[in-house]
């Protein structure tokens, strides 16, 4: 079965590493995102897939736009084509290319979160179950029928790193089952009009914390953003990159203010109960544990985090 694999980001790598491991499967070509500029120097970096795909030996092309290896595709009169994190939306004249169809592997129960950012949505809505859904590609946002369903419970203190990590490693070999039964002629399945949310791309300005939200809420959010963009307050005027929390419990006081410094780390006040700063990352510096950002910076109780809301 020769088949086309389109991907870019490192959570993309394991699918494509079950792919080449299957013995009746031929990975003809790799479509990624071209190299980017990063860095304080701006020097370009190949995505994790290139890399990858040429350590396998694969051919690998890199198109600003999709549709600019059209004819490449049709040429490899391919039998299916999988998907994992490619970025970019494929128009109709490039699926009509796919052989029996292009197979994404998509990180949440779908049609729950779809978009760009299903795991950090999952945890931001404080989910306990999420998991991994094969379906095949339509001209709509996540929209098409369904192969394959694999339910996840979500550990109480997971971040979207961690949690996205397991469900790559688990996508895998459910994506290479699901382009062998699409090739062999199952029918995928419509998915259920109800039901449905929306998971758009996170910014760092959606993960400024709110202080008069509750604890858990905070903490949810703090771990949809780890480890990217990062969940931030401020703290003397400067950002606060908040990594890590765990909630405890406390009486009232005005939510964002520091309560006490321990050996865990500082002590904040939310609207209900309070969290404990376990991890934090100050603005130009590198990200410390709680005990050693409490005896560093040593935050006095009754100072506030995120008075500065404009930082």
């Amino acid at each position: 079965m020769r088949v086309a694999f389109l991907g870019t980001p490192d959570v993309a790598v394991p699918a494509l590493r079950s792919l080449v491991a299957a013995t009746d499967l031929e990975v003809a070509a790799v479509v990624t995102n071209p190299d980017r500029p990063k860095g304080r120097s701006r020097s370009l970096v190949a995505p994790p897939v290139k890399v990858a795909a040429q350590e396998l030996g694969l051919e690998v092309w890199q198109p600003v736009k999709p549709a600019e290896v059209l004819d490449e595709l049709a040429a490899l009169e391919l039998d299916a084509c999988a998907v994992v994190a490619y970025g970019a939306l494929l128009p109709q004249r490039v699926l009509d290319v796919g052989g029996a169809g292009f197979v994404n592997l998509h990180f949440s129960l779908l049609p729950r979160w779809r978009g760009a950012a299903p795991v950090q949505h999952a945890l931001r809505a404080g989910d306990t179950v999420t998991g991994i859904t094969t379906f095949v590609l339509d001209k709509g946002m996540d929209t098409g029928p369904v192969l394959d369903r694999v339910e996840v419970p979500i550990q109480p203190d997971e971040s979207a790193g961690e949690l996205l990590t397991r469900l790559a490693e688990l996508g895998g070999p459910v994506l290479v089952d699901s382009l062998r039964r699409l090739v062999a002629g199952e029918v995928p399945v419509p998915q259920p009009a109800e039901g449905a949310t929306l998971a758009p791309k996170i910014e760092p300005d959606d993960v400024r914390i709110d202080w008069t939200r509750p604890a858990r809420e905070i903490k949810d959010l703090v771990r949809s953003a780890e480890p990217a963009p990062g969940a931030h307050t401020t703290f003397r005027g400067k950002r606060l990159k908040v990594r890590a929390v765990d909630v405890v419990e406390a009486d009232a006081a005005s939510p964002g203010t520091v309560l006490e410094r321990t050996a865990d780390g500082v002590v904040v006040a939310t609207a209900a109960d309070a969290l404990v700063l376990r991890r934090v990352q100050p603005e130009g510096k590198q990200a410390m544990d709680g005990a050693a950002f409490a005896n560093g910076y040593r935050p006095d109780p009754g100072e506030r985090l995120g008075a500065d809301t404009a930082a």
